[in-house]
């Protein structure tokens, strides 16, 4: 069984790292052609799309996933209790999101005056923002549907037409010189919501002339699943993305710039959140599917022990080549590449939660969900109020990586509490700790030698010496692996 969870991951990965990186392409174009300042605009608003996302979806994606599998468990006329499931979830998602827009165009003054001058000069910028989150969601549980179904490519190739009309337009703007006139960076948000209608459309192709219709006596049962997971994932998505705007509110000196640095030195962290990205689209409707307890439980510990260690590989690729990475953003953004492994730890510990997270889910404990992101929300707002006002974003990277410390502690106490499960917790700790060693050998030889070749050179030796290190210690037979690649690609 972990090899279709495998399988799925390689056919989210391959296409996912394909359509992240036009994606990422706009990274460098922009940090490129706006100031640190005027980059900070752009990141203190796709800081707050999130949180709205993870507000008006309310926790249905998971519960599609759960309510899919027990439909399949039931029996009968499976594919109409799944219509029904599937008109419903996206029904009140739809609607929700409906009254969401109404509420921005009615206090659209009042919500730039709570973000601040840009926006109070700008106060069109709320609007498109409201209309690219009512799009968004509107989209959110077709695409559910789909990865529900297993229809991986077309779920990908949905998303690629989304980044590829938003890289397009983006570039088409800058070169007709749009970005210079007074509505500046808003035809960034004008380019997001091109994209976002246009992929609305399409998927609305996909959903077999099923009308969103909201069955309210299914909607109660649903919904007692995801309220637990939507205040458990607004605490989640807050954690995620309020250090943006702590930096932006306590950031000693030029807030502003500080927030810019920051977001671009965040996308460069693009290959570990490609991972966790693939691995999670992959992972969510695959473990809560109905499983025997005893088939779970084995696959779920299996699965974190590799996730660890393709995550550290990952680490290490980056982090021992931090200079070479930082060349993706422009010149007045690397200055901030010294915080880059903190960020690289901190996003390797959000996939282990997310892995510790599935048992509850299936057990349709979903109230855990708030104790594992509420005591993480909490730690990133105490570690930020005191870190962000002495170190500006360098403060902000290591209050994530507290926070996301927090959360596995509190999710490997809840397992071991209510769901013990064999993880393999010795020999993930010597992964990370093996990988921890070869990073700071790594940099004490650097600093030693005084050289960057010589430098470089070592870093790969380093680097290959790990993969040979998991390579070993696994026991991985690489020329199996590799046979078995060839003989599918044969077929």
């Amino acid at each position: 069984m972990l090899e279709k969870l495998a399988k799925q991951t390689a056919v989210y990965g391959i296409s996912t790292i394909a359509v992240r990186f036009l994606s990422y392409l706009l990274t460098p174009y922009y940090t490129r052609i706006f100031g640190q300042e005027t980059y900070g605009i752009v990141t203190y608003v796709y800081a707050l799309i999130p949180l709205a996302l993870t507000l008006l979806t309310m926790g249905m994606e998971s519960s599609y996933f759960r309510f899919s599998g027990k439909a399949d468990a039931a029996g009968g006329d499976v594919a109409a209790a799944k219509r029904r499931l599937f008109a419903t979830t996206w029904g009140i998602t739809s609607l929700a999101a409906a009254l969401f827009f109404g509420a921005v165009l009615l206090f659209r003054n009042g919500i730039s005056q709570w973000m601040g001058p840009d926006y109070v000069a700008h106060p069109e910028y709320v609007v498109w923002v409201g209309a690219i989150i009512l799009f968004d969601v509107w989209s959110c549980i077709p695409f559910s549907r789909l990865r529900e179904q297993g229809r991986a490519l077309t779920f990908v190739g949905l998303k690629a037409l989304s980044v590829v009309l938003n890289v397009v337009l983006a570039v088409a703007f800058g070169a007709a010189g749009l970005f210079s006139t007074d509505f500046g960076v808003g035809w960034v948000l004008v380019a997001n919501l091109a994209a976002s209608v246009v992929t609305w459309g399409a998927v609305l192709c996909t959903v077999d002339r099923t009308l969103p219709r909201i069955d309210r006596a299914l909607l109660a049962a649903v919904f007692a699943y995801s309220l637990p997971l939507l205040i458990g994932g607004l605490a989640g998505t807050a954690n995620e993305f309020i250090d943006r705007l702590m930096i932006y509110s306590l950031a000693p000196v030029n807030a502003g710039a500080q927030l810019g640095v920051y977001g671009a030195i965040t996308k460069i962290a693009v290959v570990m959140m490609l991972f966790y990205q693939m691995y999670r689209l992959a992972a969510e409707p695959f473990f809560l599917s109905n499983f025997r307890k005893s088939d779970f439980v084995q696959m779920n510990a299996a699965a974190l022990k590799y996730y660890v260690m393709v995550s550290m590989v990952i680490f290490l690729g980056i982090a021992l080549f931090r200079d070479l990475f930082a060349l993706i953003v422009g010149r007045d953004f690397r200055e901030g590449i010294f915080i880059l492994p903190v960020v690289l730890g901190a996003n390797v510990l959000t996939g282990v939660w997310l892995n510790l997270s599935f048992w509850y889910k299936r057990e349709e404990r979903t109230w855990l969900a708030i104790v594992v992101t509420g005591a993480g929300l909490a730690a990133i707002v105490a570690f930020g109020g005191w870190l962000i006002p002495r170190w500006g974003y360098y403060g902000a990277a290591w209050a994530r990586l507290g926070s996301e410390t927090v959360m596995v502690a509190v999710s490997w106490w809840l397992n071991r509490r209510f769901f013990p499960t064999p993880y393999a917790w010795p020999r993930i700790g010597e992964f990370v700790a093996v990988a921890l060693a070869a990073f700071f050998a790594a940099e004490w030889f650097t600093v030693l030698a005084g050289n960057k070749i010589a430098g470089y050179a070592f870093n790969i030796l380093v680097f290959a010496g790990y993969v040979a290190y998991l390579v070993h210690r696994e026991r991985i037979d690489l020329g199996a692996m590799l046979r078995a690649v060839l003989k599918r690609g044969e077929r």
